[in-house]
C-alpha cells in the first residue's frame, strides 16, 4: 500500500494506460485504472483526475481526411475550383495548421489562397521566418504546401483586417484561435461570406468524425488524417465521476485537458495551441484558486514577534477564510481558475512526448 506522509502537500503524477484503441471504452479503462489508484490510497476525495484530450478522441475515432476538409471548405464557402480563398491569421505550425492548410487549398486547385499573417510573431509568439525552436521559415512552407495543391500562394504580412480584401477573396476563413471571435466580427463586417476553423468539420456526421470545436484543436494523425478535439467531453467527464462515487466511493473532480496555458520564459512561445485548457470539467474547477498570502502573514507575525507556532496557527486559520480578491492577506495571489490551473499542471507532468501516462491525478489542490 503506498500512502504519502502528511508533510507532502500539492502534488501530481501520471498514471499509465494501456494504449488505446478507436472504439475503447475510455470511461470503463479511466475507472480500471482509478480502481488500481483507490487500492494504493493515491486516490481520494478532492483529488483531480486529468484525461488528456488526445486518447479521448481517439477512443471517439474521432479523424477526418484532408478530402473531408476540402469538401467542407467548398460546400460552406460556395467555392469554385478557381476560387480566390482567404486564411486569416493562422498559427505556424506543422503539426497543428499545415495539414488544415493543406485541406483548404485543395478545395482551390485552379485558384488562390491568400494567407495573412501577422507583421510580427503568430498568436501564440512563433516566429514566422526563423522559429526559435525548428528553424522553420513558415512563410516559404505555408507556400510550398499551397503549390503542391496546385493552388497560387499570396502572402499577407499585415495587422490590418481589411488588408485581405485587396486580393478580392470569395471567402475567408478566419484561422486565429483565441481571437478568433473578435477577428470574425471584424472582418463581417465589410465581408459576409466568411467563418471560423471551429465552424468546419463541426457537425455530427455517421461518415467521419466532428466535434464541436471543429478544426480548433486539431493534430496531425497522418499524412491525410487530422485527430479533432474530442466532442462530448461534459457527459464523459461527469459520467467517471459518478462511477467513480458510486462504485469507488470518492468525491472526485474530473476534466479533460489539452494544452497547458504555458508562456515558455526563453522562446517566448505561449504553449496553448488549443482553443481551451480543459474541454470539459466538472463543476468544481470552474472556481478560482484563492488562498492567503504565506509570506506576508509570516512577515507580519514575525514583525510582531510571534513564535513560529502562532505564526502557522493564524495560518491556517486565515487559510480556512474567504478573502476577498481584494484583501490585503491575498495580495499576490491571482485568483486562476481551477480548471486551468490543474490542466496546465497536468499537461506539464504528462507532457507531449507520448510518456505513457495519460492519465493525471493531482491531490492538494482542490481543498
Amino acid at each position: 500500500m503506498i500512502t504519502l506522509p502528511d508533510y507532502i502537500g500539492l502534488n501530481a503524477f501520471g498514471i499509465k494506460m494501456p494504449v488505446i484503441f478507436p472504439g475503447d471504452n475510455i470511461i470503463e479503462m479511466v475507472y480500471g485504472s482509478l480502481k488500481k489508484c483507490v487500492k494504493d490510497n493515491l486516490l481520494a476525495d478532492n483529488s483531480i483526475v486529468c484525461i488528456t484530450e488526445s486518447v479521448v478522441a481517439k477512443a471517439q475515432n474521432n479523424y477526418v481526411t484532408l478530402n473531408d476538409i476540402s469538401k467542407e471548405v467548398a460546400t460552406k464557402l460556395s467555392l469554385e475550383d478557381n476560387s480566390t480563398v482567404g486564411v486569416f491569421f493562422p498559427i505556424a505550425s506543422r503539426n497543428r495548421f499545415s495539414s488544415i492548410l493543406t485541406g483548404i487549398s485543395r478545395a482551390v486547385p485552379k485558384g488562390k489562397v491568400c494567407v495573412q499573417f501577422p507583421k510580427g510573431k503568430d498568436e501564440v509568439g512563433n516566429e514566422l521566418i526563423d522559429h526559435p525552436s525548428t528553424g522553420m521559415n513558415y512563410i516559404k512552407f505555408y507556400k510550398e504546401i499551397i503549390k503542391q495543391e496546385s493552388a497560387t500562394p499570396f502572402i499577407i504580412r499585415s495587422d490590418f483586417h481589411k488588408d485581405m480584401f485587396s486580393q478580392n477573396p470569395d471567402g475567408i476563413i478566419v484561422s486565429s484561435i483565441h481571437s478568433r471571435n473578435e477577428d470574425l466580427r471584424i472582418i463581417k463586417k465589410d465581408f459576409k461570406n466568411c467563418l471560423t476553423l471551429q465552424e468546419l468539420c463541426n457537425e455530427q456526421q455517421d461518415s467521419r468524425g466532428w466535434s464541436e470545436w471543429g478544426l480548433l484543436g486539431s493534430n496531425l494523425s497522418s499524412n491525410e488524417k487530422l485527430k479533432l478535439a474530442p466532442r462530448n467531453c461534459y457527459e464523459i467527464v461527469r459520467e467517471i465521476q459518478q462511477e467513480v462515487k458510486k462504485g469507488l466511493g470518492k468525491n472526485i473532480e474530473v476534466m479533460v485537458y489539452g494544452d497547458g496555458a504555458y508562456k515558455d520564459p526563453s522562446t517566448g512561445i505561449y504553449e496553448l495551441a488549443d482553443p481551451v485548457v480543459a474541454f470539459g470539467y466538472t463543476s468544481k474547477l470552474e472556481t478560482p484558486r484563492r488562498g492567503v498570502k504565506y509570506k506576508f502573514i509570516a512577515d507580519k507575525g514575525i514583525n510582531q514577534g510571534q513564535t513560529k507556532n502562532q505564526i502557522a496557527d493564524i495560518i491556517k486559520k486565515e487559510g480556512a477564510k474567504q478573502h476577498e480578491i481584494n484583501s490585503m492577506s491575498s495580495e499576490g495571489t491571482t485568483p486562476r481558475a481551477l480548471k486551468d490551473l490543474a490542466g496546465t499542471l497536468a499537461d506539464l507532468v504528462s507532457g507531449s512526448a507520448d510518456a505513457g501516462t495519460p492519465l493525471v491525478i493531482i491531490n492538494g489542490l482542490l481543498n
